[in-house]
């Protein structure tokens, strides 16, 4: 029964994994179709969609899967989506910026303002938080791009404005923001000093983090994971901080 119980388990888990990948791949193929049917198929001439472009691949999506995204943009297939944002509080009192592309407005505002309800938030106006954010570029980059030095050189080559390497000592990265009307020509820059980041984005940065304690932290991720799980949600940014014992015990 053991080993029928770990295959189990493995099983479960790789189901997992397979969903939130296909749901990933599914995201940025809208955003890659929205892209070319608003500014042509062509990356070099669309910012939009060679960031897209450049975050399908950082992602591992499939070149074919990248095409037909871009074929349907082109040939102007399936519903128009809207971009829409909304904002409010969580749990602690963090504020929350979710963007969403939706093909029926009033769908996606019943949706995202539940996930908000059922999870100790609250869905409030346009701008009720986004003055706690700034709106920049960011660009992420393995740690092996280089060290903190090396990174920290070709950022400010390219025009970057502040870079976060202290990750690298975990193996995790080097983030580098920029304003956000220059987010393509400093990734392009990069690209030629450092190769090609795992995503260029642009972002909404918070100004100051909350700290959120264990009582609120795990209905606190409940929101957020109810937030990124629904189809019409393309990204969710919140300035909440939390402990990383914390985050274990929510892990295990």
């Amino acid at each position: 029964m053991a080993g029928h119980s770990k295959f189990k388990n493995i099983m479960h888990r790789k189901g997992r994994q397979d969903a939130v990948r296909s749901k990933m791949f599914a995201k940025l193929s809208k955003e890659i179709t929205v892209a070319s049917k608003m500014g042509g198929p062509d990356p070099d001439g669309n910012p939009r969609l060679r960031l897209a472009i450049a975050n399908a691949k950082g992602q591992s999506m499939p070149k074919d899967n990248i095409q037909r995204a871009v074929d349907k943009g082109v040939h102007g297939e399936g519903d128009d989506f809207f971009e829409i944002r909304y904002e409010g509080y969580g749990p602690g009192g963090v504020a929350v910026i979710v963007e969403a592309l939706s093909d029926n407005k009033n769908r996606s505002a019943g949706n995202i303002r539940s996930c908000f309800t059922k999870n100790g938030g609250q869905m409030g106006e346009t701008g009720s938080v986004g003055f706690m954010f700034d709106r920049v570029g960011e660009i992420k980059y393995p740690a092996s791009a280089g060290d903190e030095d090396v990174v920290m050189e070709a950022a400010i080559e390219a025009g970057a404005e502040d870079v976060t390497s202290d990750l690298a000592e975990e193996g995790e990265g080097h983030i580098i923001y920029c304003a956000f009307e220059d987010l393509n020509e400093v990734a392009t820059a990069l690209e030629g000093a450092l190769g090609e980041p795992e995503s260029v984005n642009p972002t909404w940065k918070p100004q100051n983090l909350v700290p959120v304690g264990e009582d609120k932290a795990g209905t606190l991720m409940k929101l957020m994971d109810a937030l990124e799980d629904d189809d019409d949600v393309q990204k969710v940014y919140s300035n909440f901080e939390i402990d990383d014992a914390v985050m274990a015990k929510l892990s295990a």
